[in-house]
């Protein structure tokens, strides 16, 4: 099971996180309490082991810029989260790795393979609200994408998640935070092993291992 833990602001809780087993660690740059700047992020993910995915979160940016940010800011990948279009999700997808997000519910959904995005991240109607939503919306989702399932996941109900969607990863901020921004640690050590103990039976992570973003490269 991929595990992404997003919404980081310290070199110690990025530590923390790929120390408990996340495999993929995310930073915000769009408008939010936990957005920090692009200089901030390439000193912390210097510290981080190459293995890592190490993801940029935008919002309604242009194409150009979140390259631009993802290779100042060191990053691996980029996570779209606004209303970007398929030509420019696309776009950004011939040059960097890339997560397309949407909302659950939206009428896009069902097409969401035009993106060009190699992984799909299914948020909440209110992304960022720490809000669960009806997981049986995400029988819109093309059944050949790779779903990385967030929204209101915490560290006691991951579990039923991954065993109601059936998703390849899943996705946290404030469900093991202490505070916007910081993260507890007993939070997300729970959070890491309820979610690779609840891993699907058809993910082999011994012989897959998660999306190789290195093949992007």
């Amino acid at each position: 099971m991929f595990v992404k833990i997003c919404g980081t602001t310290t070199e110690e809780d990025a530590l923390l996180a790929v120390a408990v087993g996340a495999d993929a660690v995310g930073f915000v740059f769009a408008p939010s309490p936990r957005q920090v700047a692009p200089s901030r992020v390439a000193d912390i993910v210097s510290r981080l082991p190459p293995e890592v995915l190490t993801v940029g979160v935008f919002r309604d940016e242009t194409p150009e810029r979140v390259v631009e940010t993802v290779h100042r800011a060191r990053l691996k990948a980029a996570q779209l989260h606004g209303h970007e279009t398929a030509s420019e999700v696309r776009w950004v997808a011939e040059r960097v790795t890339t997560i397309k997000a949407f909302r659950a519910g939206d009428p896009l959904l069902g097409r969401a393979a035009e993106f060009g995005s190699p992984m799909i991240l299914l948020d909440g109607p209110s992304p960022g609200s720490g809000r669960v939503f009806d997981w049986r919306l995400a029988e819109d989702v093309p059944a050949a994408a790779r779903v990385i399932l967030a929204g209101g996941l915490t560290p006691s109900n991951v579990a039923e998640a991954i065993a109601t969607v059936r998703p390849w990863g899943v996705d946290v901020s404030s469900g093991v935070e202490s505070a916007p921004g910081h993260k507890d640690p007993r939070k997300l050590r729970a959070f890491v092993a309820a979610a690779k103990l609840a891993a699907t039976p058809a993910y082999h992570a011994s012989r897959e291992g998660p999306y190789d973003w290195q093949e992007e490269l």
